[in-house]
Formats: C-alpha cells, structure tokens, sequence
C-alpha cells in the first residue's frame, strides 16, 4: 500500500508525520499525472494546491470546518484525501465529477464551477454557525485560478469583513493565472504583493551589513528605520486588505506544507476574517506543465504522461476553431471590430484574433457582467464588440444583456461555445439555457449555425447589425458534417423537402443548429414509412421568419428538435407564433429536460433523453399517424 493509500480520510492527514508530508505530496503529483493523462481533466491547477491541501486538512476539521474550492477544478486533491482515489472514470458517467460534488461527499459543500462564489457561500455559512452557537468553527474559503478578479468576490469580502467575530478564513491561492496570465489591476495588486518576500531578504541583509560594519551610531539606525518604512509603505500593499477590515498573513510559499500550515494555524486561532496569501506555481513538479506557454495545463484532454503531448485526433475542426479563424478575417476587413473575452482567450477562439490585433482585444478577468456592460460602452463609442463566452456563462451576465446592451440598442455580438449538451463538466456547464432566456430580451436577435459554412456566414450577418445585440451559439467539439440546403423558404434553408420525394407534407420538422445532421436523419426513416417529412433549418431562432407559419400551415403536425432546455426556447417560440396566427396545427418539442443533467458524454446523454434519430423517428411516426388517423374520422359522413 502506498502512502496516498492509506489517506482515507482527513484524520489519516492529521496523524501522519511531518517528515513523510514530502512523501504524500510527490505521491500525490504523481497519481494526478497519472490518473487525469487517461481521462483528461484539470491537472495544473491541482498540481499547484498538493502541499496547501494537505495543510488545510492538517489544520481543519472537514466537514465540521467546511473548505469551499473556488474554483471547483481545484479540489481533486481534496478528493483524494477525503477518501476519494477511483480516478479511473473521472469526468464520466458513473466516474467522480470534476468539481464537488455534494453526492459524493459530505466534505463538498458547494458544487460551484463558476468563479468567484465561494466568498458569499462562505459568508452565509460564518453567519449561520454563529446563528447557531457554533463559535468555535471556521469556514474556509481558497479562492485562485483567477476568481478573485469577479466582482461578486469583492462583494462577498465587503461584507466579510463587517463580521467581526465570524471565522472566515480566505486562501488566496495566488498562481498569477487563471486559464491563462491573471488580467487587470488585481492581479498587478497581488503581484506587488510578492515583493514582500524580496524586501524582508533585502532588510535582513541590510542589517547584517550594518552589525559588520565598524562605523555604528543612532543615525545609521535611524536611516536603516527610514529605509524600512519607505520599503514597507511601497512594497507591502497588504494595507488596502486591512483597511478593508481584513488581518492579512503573507504572502507565504505555499509549497512549503510547514509554513503554509503554520500561516494557517494563525488564521485560524485569531477569531475573525482572515485572509491567507499562498503563492504557487500552476503544473508544480510536472515539467510538461509548467513549461506549457499557454495555460499549464489547465484543463486537458487524454496526453501521454511521459512526454505531456495530447492524444489528439488528427484531422478534427472544432468549432471554436472556426469561429476564431473567423475573427481575425473580419478583423482584417473591419478596424472597429473588437474582441472581448472574460478570462478565457485561448478556450474560447480569441487567442489568434488578440495575437493579431492586440490593441483590439481585452481580457477582463471573470467578469462577464462587466464585460457585457463595458461592451455597450464601447458600442456607443464606434466599435463592434464581440463577447467570447461559454454558453453556461452568459447566465451571469443576463441583466447587463437586457438592461444595458438591449434597452441602449447597441451592435454587441455575444459568441457562446459550449452551448447545449457538453458532456464531462457536469451540470454547470451544459449551456442549456441561453435559447431560454434570450427569447424575453426585446430586439434581440439570435441565430445557431448547423456546420462551418453557416458558423463563417452568420457571424458576418451579426457584426452587420448596429442597432440590436446579436447572439450565435454553437456546441463543444468537433464540427458537424456539412449539411447542404436543397431549397428555401423565406430566409431559411429546406434540407429535405417531403415532395421532392415524392411523400404527403405530413411532418415539418424544425431543426435547430447542430440538430439538422439529426432532423435529415429522422426524415430518411420516416420516408422509409411513406410519411413525409420536411426539415427547416430557421438560422435565425430569433425572430422567427414569418414564413415559418405559412409554411407550417401546409402540414399535419410541426416538431421542433433542440439541443436546449424545452422550456421556453424555440419550441415554444414556434408554438406562440402558431398560435397568434390562428394556425392549429399540433406542435412538439424535443430538447433538454429542465432538470440538472450529470456528467457523462455528450452522445450517451442525448441517447438518454431521447434525442436519437432512432427515437425520435419513433415517436414522430406515432404522432403523425394518429394526427392522420383523427383527420380520417373527421372526414367520414356522421352517422
């Protein structure tokens, strides 16, 4: 048995000597690399939190003395030694989640992959313990990755530090880093912070060359003071955490488990909001990640775990790649294009267009809130913004999208990858509402490219448009096959069209975005049963093209497939504007349930709602057939 081994539970860190620590902590990098190369996933940021994991543990009593990562890719770590160590299926159904997970765990208290909540989560849990006489508890907050750059942070930490007595205790796990180099005026804070260990080094060595040196008087002593304090003032900004009400310790190595835990020790004994500067290096101790230019392996496919280099599949487009080769087309043509990425220039395509036309792209840190309101500025100004953002992060921003980018009618042109099922990341990150909550923003305008061809021509359209904010959205992965249009109605393309195969207009079948390869399909096999379907790929989902309901008219029944919650999205689009046109024809709606989906592939998740050709083909045929069956009985003469 190996030393990780026998970590079952945090009680397990607590007893195990001082001088083994090294020991567990090069274990620990070890099966990290070796576990996460098999499956993909975070291995830099974990990497980097060994020793500082270890020593929360150490110090605190989980879960008594709830520890909230933030972000969550953090935590694998703390997986491993809260009794967590089958990685073999990590990130895939039945498999541990990438984040916490409250169902594994009563050591995960919060589930949070979106950044910069922990402190408000750790605010509410202080208040309720000293609510409920449990004075003597902590709650501790390690917030990296970049995370401390979200504003909700910082409302969390103006309200922590009214707490007086409440025992919060706030890890800034500090690497500099969050996908890629940490942006704006934090980060340039937290790195003057650092020289704090320089100017200690720098004073003590100053004092040793005084006490050598054979001239020794008050004066000296009192410019050495001097020098001191005007060091101090400029070096150690620390004091705007203190202003704030806040006792600072640090920075500290947090590679050094004994200094880290002792820092830790004082946090935790001094009875009220504490925060704890841990500097450490993303990838630590795996050299392929810590020299890896981008991101240290932030988040990773299968690699080889010798050589680090990624199991890629030759020949594959992704989606995100599209959009960026894109972006640096139109940012040749236009010089008011301007890209915007919140934390996320690499993972989102915008890497290439920021490489090319630097002065055109900013990196707001995770703030997507300010960065869909700081876009609208600069609407205003002349300038085209394009917002680069997952799907699932559009949430945070929802109310600067209405209230500020739609109320002014300013040209934004949000970009969402990720949208719909994505898979491995779990519930937070399937981009499963945006086709939901766009729909009640006025003036806006949205479209879901099915391929490459329509991703290149749709986003053109959008940066056409100056007096709307325009949204495209597309999935994780590789780009679906080209689906040509056979025809068109309107401004939307026919991809199968029942009476060139010589079938009845029973079925319009609209498809949404990547779902048409899917709708062709469901059509082939019901032509199969002589029912005829025809598949309408809209483009644009918002508005609707009034054409649709003329269209929708000719037909027994309308189906909508998409790869979004079923409440309120397209379907429910298609079905309202039926019914203001007096059109009664029966619509159904296939998408997302409106539930929490778990982590697992994207393909066995779809299976598992049904959205399969084969199911859906199914289940079309029986609706068709009876709506035919009912027209019949209609038809006959009463009696």
């Amino acid at each position: 048995m190996t030393l990780l081994e026998s970590m079952h539970n945090p009680d397990d860190v607590k007893k195990l000597a001082t001088e083994r620590i090294p020991e567990l902590a090069a274990e620990i990098r070890q099966f990290l690399v070796s576990e996460v190369s098999r499956t993909g996933g975070h291995v830099g940021p974990n990497l980097g939190v060994v020793e500082l994991t270890i020593a929360l543990h150490r110090v605190f009593d989980s879960p008594s003395d709830p520890i909230l990562f933030d972000t969550g890719h953090q935590s694998y770590v703390h997986k491993m030694l809260t009794g967590r160590q089958d990685f073999s299926r990590l990130r895939s159904e039945g498999g541990l989640s990438g984040y916490p997970s409250r169902a594994e765990s009563e050591h995960d208290f919060i589930e949070n992959s979106h950044a910069s909540t922990a402190l408000s989560y750790a605010d509410g849990l202080a208040k309720a313990k000293q609510l409920r006489g449990e004075r003597d508890r902590s709650v501790v907050a390690v917030i990296g990755d970049g995370a401390l750059t979200g504003g909700m942070a910082w409302e969390a930490l103006n309200n922590i530090a009214l707490g007086g007595d409440r025992r919060v205790v706030i890890v800034v796990n500090d690497n500099g880093r969050s996908y890629s180099p940490t942006m704006g005026g934090l980060a340039d804070h937290l790195a003057s912070l650092r020289l704090t260990q320089s100017y200690e080094q720098a004073l003590g060595l100053a004092k040793s060359t005084l006490n050598r040196t054979p001239v020794v008087g008050q004066p000296i002593y009192d410019a050495l003071h001097g020098l001191k304090k005007g060091i101090k003032d400029a070096i150690q900004p620390q004091i705007m955490f203190e202003d704030l009400g806040l006792k600072y310790i640090g920075p500290i190595d947090g590679h050094d488990e004994q200094m880290t835990e002792k820092a830790l020790r004082r946090a935790r004994d001094f009875g009220g909001p504490v925060i704890v500067h841990c500097l450490t290096q993303k990838g630590k101790g795996y050299a392929p990640a810590e020299n890896h230019e981008v991101d240290q392996f932030h988040a990773t496919g299968a690699f080889d775990a010798e050589t680090g280099e990624a199991q890629a599949k030759p020949g594959v487009v992704k989606w995100t790649k599209v959009f960026s080769e894109e972006m640096v087309a139109l940012g040749a043509e236009r010089e008011d294009i301007v890209g915007i990425t919140a934390a996320m220039l690499h993972p989102t395509g915008l890497a290439a267009f920021g490489e090319t036309y630097p002065d055109r792209t900013y990196d707001v840190g995770i703030a997507e809130q300010h960065a869909a309101t700081s876009a609208t500025g600069l609407a205003m100004g002349g300038m085209h913004p394009v917002i680069a953002v997952y799907a699932t992060f559009l949430n945070r921003c929802f109310d600067q999208v209405l209230m500020d980018a739609a109320l002014h009618r300013q040209g934004i042109t949000f970009c969402l990858d990720r949208a719909g099922v994505t898979g491995d990341d779990g519930p937070s990150h399937n981009g499963m509402w945006d086709l939901s909550i766009l729909q009640v923003v006025p003036g806006l305008r949205l479209a879901v490219p099915r391929d490459a061809a329509r991703l290149r021509a749709e986003l053109r359209e959008a940066v056409a448009i100056d007096d709307a904010p325009t949204v495209l959205r597309y999935p994780k992965g590789a780009v679906a096959a080209e689906t040509p249009a056979v025809g068109h109605v309107g401004s939307m393309d026919v991809l199968r069209a029942a009476p060139d195969a010589g079938l009845p207009e029973d079925l319009l079948l609209v498809s949404v975005g990547e779902m048409a390869e899917t709708g062709c399909e469901v059509a082939d096999r019901m032509a199969d049963q002589g029912i005829g379907v025809t598949v309408i790929d809209p483009r644009w989902v918002k508005p609707l093209d009034d054409a649709l309901v003329e269209e929708a008219a000719r037909f027994r029944v309308v189906a909508v497939v998409e790869d979004n919650g079923r409440v309120g999205a397209v379907g429910d689009a298609v079905a309202r504007a039926l019914r203001d046109a007096d059109v009664e024809v029966p619509v159904r709606t296939y998408g997302i349930p409106q539930e929490f989906l778990d982590h697992g592939k994207r393909d066995r998740l779809l299976a598992g709602m049904g959205l399969t050709p084969q199911d859906l083909a199914r289940r079309l045929t029986e609706t068709v057939t009876r709506r035919t069956d009912d027209d019949s009985l209609q038809d006959e003469p009463a009696g």
